[in-house]
């Protein structure tokens, strides 16, 4: 039986196959971006469209036949068909969805989706319910599925190509069109191999037969309506979703979800520029005026966006501005405005707020293998420019490299140093001027590593802050300072013994149980310890400190300042911290040819004989020192004149020595 086609109709199914091409494209290439039960969304979501898209072709460009029979449609087997689509150009696109693909992975999705669409078509076909037999075409059959499975393989190119692509362009429009006309071809191949016989007996209408309007229409309603519901999704995930996923909800700038999309998006071999910027003193801000802050910092950064360079922020108090050049210079001139837009005055809350940045700035490709590398190198050379001040710029280099290479050896290494007992005790003598005799030792913690010597504790010491292992080396320090201040008493020479200490040491509130652990264990008199605290202490629970420092202080423990006068000055609570001694700093030793400071160390002076508190001078290397000093009124010295830090057999020959010496002079006297 011939039949004839409506081409409105006929055109109604084209225009339906690539605006559902279309659709599939845009969502499918969300799944990359996707993670999680989103991804699973997206992919649900596009197998959904493509499936239905087609199936809904299929529908219309069957009803465009028109044969002279009335002809309707088996429900369940239509819904089947249905489903068949969908089903398959899920598993199509979830066999393809990892980045990692290869061409065997394409050619099983690819036969999946075709032979999905081949069965979705021939059992609509045989949803069919009229008066004819139906026969195919086996040639033409077999050309029909050919063309599904190529239209499916050109589905999944295409799906490939675009799905890092989420933004529309001519690109994507042709594509779409070139996979809505496969599927058409398709299935009007498919009608083509069919062949209607009508029953015998069966009365042949000479007029044509009418549309089932309500039929179509239907289908036409159900499908621009999946259409427009993936539009939707696409309409809220591109201006609602991706924006709060890309963008900083404080600041308004890309986030770090949108600094990595932009280092995927861009030629692996592209030379870039990065520049790490972190707000100096940031965490002594509260909460509150610290958002404040930061979008007002935002603001300021925002000027910086132009096509070549971009601004994100990153974390807390941290943004990275990204040039799309490798000009050290150029970069460099850049912090430099950026550092002087930063520091201009905030009027925030009703409050003056003047901020400081330090800039960090590394240089290199975009490739995947370099980027951590590029962010780490600018992250070191900000903590460098930290490091020289503050308010800074800094490129990095080769050398910073190295360092910071070392840097995380020694940290790994410092974590079994104390269990393979790399760490030993040196022990630096004080001696009293005016009493012409020692009046203690400083114990000073040195390590011996098994490669690489003697490590300065000026460089492994902020290590251990940083990493906590602070306490342990203290702890350790302090039982081995005791035991030998125990073990000379023993052997007739008293002297007390001082150990420096961290503030970490204050933040559990069990540094009094620690120091009288320690003394009971080595059994020493409380008032042969000393222990010394750093000025900066001053700035954190000053009346927690007070009162541990107090508690320490009733078991008979002495407690000095150690580093005096180069920290954040705590004259104002001197009357208040319970201390002993203040150790003046090697800074005012190493100056004192100059009147200021000769003024500034008598101040000193005359401020600790007010307070009954001893002074101690550190850094004394020469006998003007001495006459200096003692001329100011300090008496009690510590410095290379006297000794240098000894381990336990040099003291014992520094002590053999100066008894010598001291025979030696009452002889002669």
């Amino acid at each position: 039986m011939d039949g004839s086609y409506n081409f409105y109709i006929v055109g109604l199914s084209i225009v339906i196959a690539i605006l559902a091409s279309y659709s599939a494209l845009n969502i499918t290439s969300k799944i990359s971006d996707a993670s999680g039960k989103s991804r699973f969304f997206w992919l649900f979501g596009g197998a959904m469209v493509m499936g239905s898209g087609i199936w809904s072709m299929h529908f219309v460009g069957m009803l465009a036949l028109h044969m002279n029979m009335n002809v309707k449609y088996d429900v369940a087997l239509t819904i089947m068909s249905m489903l068949a689509s969908v089903v398959s150009s899920f598993i199509a696109f979830y066999i393809t969805m990892p980045r990692d693909i290869n061409w065997f992975k394409i050619a099983i999705g690819g036969l999946i989706m075709g032979s999905g669409i081949v069965t979705m078509h021939y059992m609509g076909m045989e949803a069919m319910i009229m008066h004819a037999e139906l026969s195919y075409d086996p040639v033409i059959w077999v050309l029909s599925a050919i063309i599904a499975l190529a239209a499916s393989y050109a589905a999944l190119i295409l799906f490939l190509r675009f799905r890092n692509h989420s933004k529309s362009s001519f690109l994507k429009w042709g594509s779409a069109v070139i996979m809505g006309f496969a599927v058409c071809g398709m299935h009007y191949t498919g009608m083509m191999a069919a062949r209607f016989e009508p029953h015998s007996g069966m009365i042949t209408q000479h007029e044509p037969q009418s549309v089932d309007l309500f039929l179509l229409y239907c289908v036409t309603i159900t499908i621009f309506a999946i259409l427009l519901i993936s539009w939707g999704a696409m309409f809220f995930d591109r201006h609602v979703l991706e924006k709060l996923a890309y963008q900083d909800t404080i600041t308004g700038l890309p986030n770090r979800n949108e600094m990595n999309r932009f280092f995927e998006s861009n030629s692996e071999t592209e030379k870039i520029s990065v520049l790490f910027l972190d707000l100096d003193q940031f965490k002594a801000i509260n909460d509150n005026v610290g958002d404040m802050l930061v979008q007002e910092v935002g603001n300021r950064l925002r000027q910086f966006i132009q096509g070549y360079q971009q601004v994100f922020r990153i974390g807390g108090d941290e943004f990275l501005i990204i040039l799309k050049q490798s000009d050290p210079m150029y970069a460099q001139r850049l912090a430099e405005d950026i550092l002087q837009k930063i520091k201009n005055v905030y009027f925030i809350d009703g409050n003056e707020l003047y901020v400081t940045g330090s800039i960090g700035i590394s240089i290199g490709s975009v490739h995947s293998s370099d980027r951590s590398t590029l962010l780490k190198n600018a992250d070191t050379a900000m903590y460098k420019a930290k490091g020289l001040g503050k308010n800074q710029q800094c490129l990095y280099t080769e050398e910073m490299g190295v360092q910071e290479v070392r840097k995380m050896e020694l940290e790994k290494d410092l974590q079994r140093a104390l269990e393979l007992k790399e760490f030993f005790i040196v022990y630096q003598p004080k001696w009293n001027v005016k009493s012409n005799r020692l009046v203690g030792f400083e114990a000073l913690i040195r390590w011996n590593h098994p490669r690489l010597g003697i490590i300065s504790p000026l460089e492994f010491i902020p290590i251990a802050e940083e990493t906590g292992l602070i306490i342990p080396m203290t702890r350790w320090t302090l039982e081995e300072a005791c035991k030998q201040c125990r073990a000379w008493k023993d052997r007739g020479i008293v002297q007390p013994v001082s150990v420096n200490l961290s503030i970490r040491l204050f933040h559990g509130d069990n540094l009094l149980e620690l120091v009288r652990n320690v003394l009971d264990k080595a059994e020493l008199d409380p008032h042969l310890l000393e222990l010394e605290i750093t000025e900066s202490m001053v700035l954190h629970d000053v009346n927690d400190i007070i009162r541990q420092l107090e508690n320490i202080r009733a078991l008979g423990v002495k407690v000095s300042m150690d580093d005096f006068g180069t920290g954040y000055s705590s004259i104002g609570l001197l009357d208040r911290i319970p201390i002993d001694a203040l150790k003046l700093d090697r800074l005012f030793t190493n100056d004192l040819d100059t009147p200021s400071k000769r003024a500034i160390i008598n101040a000193i002076v005359l401020m600790a004989e007010n307070l009954n508190l001893d002074v101690i001078a550190e850094g004394v290397e020469n006998k003007e020192h001495i006459d200096f000093l003692t001329g100011l009124g300090c008496h009690v010295m510590q410095g290379y004149y006297y000794g240098k830090p000894m381990d336990i057999d040099e003291i014992d020959v520094w002590m053999y020595e100066q008894d010598h010496k001291a025979e030696t002079i009452e002889v002669m006297g």
